[in-house]
């Protein structure tokens, strides 16, 4: 994934900022790799301060990477949230381990649980549940688990959200018996309407779980088509077909303002929406999704750096 910013930076006179957006980023998070931390010279030029940092697992990354990412992150001061995916962990000896090198290296105490994108488990372990009933993450402070605003077909391979609601029952029923914090970290999709639907049935089912949204960060068109598919976006996806039939922004990169200001207006005027929180996919370039929130998010996205120079 390439981390070079395809968005020059505005002036402040021209920031795309909005009380609405500004109050919506507060305390957002964001997804790396370690592959892609690495091209970042320092995080704090970049993220607030005490920002929640996703470390996702991808099939194969050595777990020594993901803890040094961890071990980095932690001590510039960010909270670190590794990924637990069941499917390519072998049984709950490797699970333990995972889990005491986070803790021993990185003071690691939340976590972000969820099946993985391998189709065949590799182990004893195929979904959040299973991890979550081997309570080896009982002293953890907040563990989250993944929500689908447009299904999983994957889950629930005749399209409906028979198996995805069910889940979601027992995840609910489980956060009413943990210490830990929980909430929805979703999948990217890219229309509001849908997404403010997908949270009001949920609250409608009973599931009062917080909503953590995932958002895609700016990025070439064609980079976040070619994701949207991978990652088995839904209906939404026909808001960047319809984009790449338009010859004149083609060529533009896909910025998240719209969804966002949808979703940051709807919050405004219901303050019980059950959307707390965003959660971003940095699809063109963690410095290029960082720069964007910097231009519209106001206080809520100064990096850490920054806000010393300010004090």
């Amino acid at each position: 994934m390439s981390l070079l910013p395809f968005l020059k930076r505005k002036d402040a006179t021209i920031s795309g900022e909005t009380p609405e957006i500004a109050a919506f980023l507060q305390d957002y998070s964001i997804e790396v790799m370690p592959r892609t931390a690495e091209k970042v010279d320092d995080f704090k030029d970049l993220l607030p301060a005490g920002t929640r940092v996703y470390i996702a697992h991808i099939d194969g990354t050595p777990i020594e990477d993901m803890v040094a990412t961890a071990k980095r992150l932690a001590s510039d001061g960010y909270k670190v949230m590794p990924h637990f995916p069941a499917r390519i962990i072998q049984d709950k000896a490797m699970l333990a381990d995972w889990i005491a090198r986070y803790q021993g290296e990185a003071d690691v105490d939340q976590a972000l649980l969820l099946a993985g994108g391998v189709a065949e488990p590799k182990g004893d372990f195929h979904s959040s549940m299973q991890l979550l009933e081997t309570g080896l993450f009982g002293d953890f402070k907040r563990l989250h688990v993944a929500g689908h605003p447009e299904g999983n077909r994957d889950i629930d391979k005749d399209g409906s959200d028979k198996n995805v609601m069910e889940a979601l029952h027992w995840k609910q029923r489980f956060s009413e018996t943990t210490d830990a914090k929980m909430a929805l970290a979703t999948q990217f999709a890219f229309e509001a309407k849908p997404i403010i639907a997908w949270t009001d049935a949920l609250r409608d089912a009973g599931i009062t779980i917080p909503v953590h949204i995932g958002i895609a960060g700016p990025a070439k068109l064609q980079t976040l088509i070619k994701f949207a598919i991978a990652c088995g976006v839904g209906p939404s996806l026909k808001v960047l077909q319809k984009r790449a039939m338009d010859v004149t922004k083609l060529l533009l990169p896909y910025e998240p303002t719209d969804v966002l200001t949808e979703l940051a207006l709807h919050k405004a005027a219901n303050p019980e929406f059950n959307i707390t929180n965003v959660h971003f996919f940095p699809l063109g370039g963690i410095k290029t999704n960082a720069n964007w929130a910097i231009d519209n998010g106001g206080s809520a996205a100064v990096p850490a750096n920054k806000t010393k120079e300010i004090l």
